[in-house]
């Protein structure tokens, strides 16, 4: 269209994709994708190819992650969305507290709030844009929150809750998983998708278990509950143990995963994958609290999250209509979270993108604003 802005090819960046997931796929796993051909693509997942890509990725979790020992890495047909059900009939004993500050913590409290087998829920809300944490709470075995409001940018810390016994922490890592630092001997179970950090597909979960959650998931699945097989943690369980999954998984996700996990270890792994989204998101940060026409979203800097950035559009600058011009000139997926309903955009900055791309973002943000307020 002819009102179009456009932006000098100078300014660009080389990549223009910052989804908050699926995330940009690099290079390097499209080759990984292309080497699979035919040897692993097309091939029965119960046999070596693919079986043993399935051994490497949770090696490769495990070493990327500083599991500690007895933690078991599983993964299971599904993303983050069917681990809430699974969760729901597998992992919560009785009854759950839930911390909700965004979308995905709500999610999760419904899950369990629905499920007839269960107490209703315990849910400690926090407006959007700040964070609330778990407190103990009598009759308490599960507690579970998000890690990383992928909705909101907002990040929360994962020490485990004081005074909770030997209750289970629960945490929702999916897209903080593979960008932030995280201490697993603090929480029982932390799971995530494929498709943020670690630049894959979705259709899958993964998953790392504590002794004391194994513990749970085995007695649970022992006790006569009704669990649907695709639910099964117990089973999901069984399965990894065999480098395989209850169901056929999909098989280029895996790919993709494990061309990725590669590349992040031969970096530095997680101290260095975290350090690399600090650096993309803290050019954001800084620069929208230069720049007249924004602010960060999440007032709290120490809530503000490493891996998805939200900023606020002000002084009439339409976000919408900066963000048509930013995507005619190949810069996409900076929409923010469709239910938040605000005047902003959410930028995804997982390892595979580079920091200086994230400069040339900015240069042609200030580019559009510019020319939208004049």
């Amino acid at each position: 269209m002819s009102d179009l802005i456009e932006i000098p090819a100078h300014l660009l960046p080389q990549d223009g994709r910052f989804g908050s997931g699926p995330s940009k796929v690099s290079d390097h796993q499209l080759a990984a994708l292309m080497a699979a051909q035919p040897g692993v693509l097309g091939t029965s997942h119960r046999q070596a190819p693919v079986k043993n890509i399935v051994g490497e990725i949770r090696a490769m979790l495990a070493e990327f992650f500083q599991v500690p020992d007895g933690h078991e890495v599983i993964l299971g047909n599904g993303g983050s969305t069917l681990f809430w059900d699974a969760a729901a009939f597998s992992l919560v004993d009785e009854r759950a507290q839930h911390c909700a500050f965004g979308e995905f913590g709500n999610k999760f409290a419904t899950a369990t709030s629905r499920a007839p087998h269960l107490a209703p829920s315990s849910v400690l809300t926090a407006e959007a844009g700040s964070v609330v944490t778990p407190k103990a709470e009598d009759g308490i075995d599960t507690y579970a929150w998000p890690q990383n409001e992928t909705s909101t940018g907002a990040i929360a810390d994962i020490s485990r809750p004081t005074g909770i016994g030997d209750a289970l922490a629960v945490v929702d890592g999916t897209s903080a998983a593979g960008g932030t630092l995280v201490d697993l001997s603090q929480i029982d179970t932390y799971y995530f998708a494929p498709q943020k950090n670690f630049a894959s597909d979705g259709g899958l979960y993964f998953a790392i278990l504590s002794p004391a959650a194994v513990e749970r998931v085995e007695r649970v699945a022992a006790s006569g509950r009704y669990i649907p097989d695709t639910l099964s943690l117990a089973i999901a369980l069984e399965n990894s143990r065999a480098n395989q999954t209850l169901n056929t998984p999909a098989v280029a996700t895996l790919v993709l995963m494990h061309a990725q996990l590669k590349w992040l270890l031969e970096q530095g792994g997680m101290a260095w994958a975290a350090a690399r989204t600090a650096e993309s998101s803290g050019r954001l940060y800084a620069w929208a609290s230069d720049f007249p026409h924004t602010e960060a979203y999440i007032t709290n800097p120490i809530n503000r999250s490493p891996v998805v950035a939200t900023l606020d559009l002000l002084s009439g600058v339409d976000a919408a209509e900066m963000r048509r011009h930013l995507r005619a000139n190949g810069i996409v997926d900076i929409d923010p979270y469709r239910k938040l309903g605000r005047n902003q955009i959410r930028v995804g900055v997982f390892p595979a993108v580079d920091p200086d791309d994230v400069s040339a973002l900015i240069d042609c943000l200030e580019f559009v604003v510019e020319r939208l307020v004049t």
